[in-house]
């Protein structure tokens, strides 16, 4: 029995994706070419990237269906999403891009049946473990968003922004502490 379906899935990445939509928001369009360190993503160049990130999986799961990685042509697919992100973006192109994409693929998540997602597809020759479900794979994208959106909330602070998720927590654990005094 499953317990986390295509809508769970659905849903969660779109909690993720707001939430990188609000950060891309909140940054100043100034800022979009800010870096942490010297041969690191800026924040534009990282929310381009973030956006990409489902295009693996779509490929992969939604146009091929594959059920083996074998013959895949990853250096190929991943110059084509390289040569993608290089483009220049403006801040709202960027923003429409989450939005739009996000919402897009989400749409994609819902209309999967737990089958789908419960089949296996062979990694590559060599690979540890030699089969991932469609699942595990696809959950791979809102994985892989919260790794680069942590990477984006450190530079929001490098650049004087307190993160919209801890302003949040800390505005919950104010009322509480206000809630707690007043008992």
């Amino acid at each position: 029995m499953n317990y986390y379906g295509a809508k769970e899935l659905a849903a969660s990445f779109r909690t993720v994706r707001k939430n990188t939509i609000t950060i891309a928001e909140e940054i100043g369009e100034q800022h979009y070419g800010f870096r942490a360190a010297p041969e690191t993503r800026s924040v534009g160049s990282t929310l381009i990237h973030i956006g990409l990130g489902p295009r693996l999986q779509e490929q992969v799961h939604g146009v091929e269906r594959r059920v083996s990685l074998d013959g895949f042509d990853f250096p190929a697919f991943m110059g084509k999403l390289i040569a993608e992100e290089q483009k220049p973006r403006g801040k709202q192109e960027i923003v429409n891009m989450l939005r739009d994409d996000g919402e897009r693929f989400a749409k994609w998540l819902e209309s999967l049946s737990d089958d789908f997602l419960g089949e296996r597809v062979a990694m590559p020759a060599g690979m540890t473990p030699a089969s991932k479900s469609r699942f595990e794979m696809i959950l791979g994208v809102k994985e892989h968003e919260m790794h680069h959106r942590a990477q984006l909330m450190l530079m929001e602070r490098m650049i004087g922004i307190v993160p919209h998720l801890t302003r949040e927590m800390q505005a919950r654990m104010a009322a509480a502490q206000t809630s707690q005094a007043r008992a």
